[in-house]
């Protein structure tokens, strides 16, 4: 099964305003919960005049925190964290920063928001899906390396290196779900002559 990622390519801020409280929300993607807490600690200090800066973030398959920040109990974090479950991205965090216009919004008010908030920041973030693909190792002749050009910019082939001595080698990767037609397509055009060796499997991105 070919295991797909999205995931934040670059921070993102949104701003919005509810009722007169100021809502900022930032998403970006964290590596590790190391990350995850130092980017909150410069939000915090960046912010350290508002109200309540909220945050959630998800990491992998296993690691979910969120934080409420003083605001009521399941008003604010958890909305965040189900927001960024919703999105379908991983390794995310997400900080909703809010200064108090003064009206109270009550705890639907509280939940719309954050989660309105969230939604947005994340929502019109850029992204890049990441995938697995299929590492390949081709040795062929400067004659036969024209026809295998060819098909690899037809498999969107990632080249990792080209080597020219008395033949020419070849490191690529190509998505995991089309490895094997491209495999049986190379085969077939050099009737058995050229096999792509496969050397193993990564998570990349094109």
């Amino acid at each position: 099964m070919n295991k797909k990622i999205k995931r934040i390519s670059e921070p993102n801020i949104i701003e919005f305003i509810e009722k007169r409280s100021r809502f900022i929300g930032y998403s970006t993607f964290v590596k590790n919960e190391e990350e995850a807490l130092e980017i909150i600690k410069r939000k915090k200090k960046e912010y350290q005049d508002a109200t309540h800066n909220v945050y959630a973030y998800v990491i992998g398959a296993n690691i979910a925190r969120y934080s409420d920040d003083n605001e009521p109990q399941g008003t604010a974090g958890m909305p965040v964290l189900n927001a960024i479950r919703m999105s379908g991205i991983s390794d995310a965090l997400v900080v909703v920063t809010r200064y108090f216009g003064g009206i109270l919004l009550g705890a639907g008010g509280l939940v719309r928001a954050y989660s309105t908030a969230a939604a947005m920041a994340l929502n019109s973030a850029k992204t890049v899906v990441y995938e697995n693909y299929s590492i390949f190792e081709i040795v062929c002749s400067y004659s036969d390396y024209g026809k295998i050009n060819t098909e690899l910019i037809s498999y969107d082939a990632i080249i990792d290196k080209t080597e020219f001595s008395d033949e020419v080698n070849l490191e690529f990767a190509i998505r995991e779900e089309i490895s094997n037609s491209f495999k049986d397509k190379i085969v077939d055009i050099f009737n058995g002559k050229i096999i792509p060796i496969e050397k193993g499997i990564r998570i990349d991105c094109k």
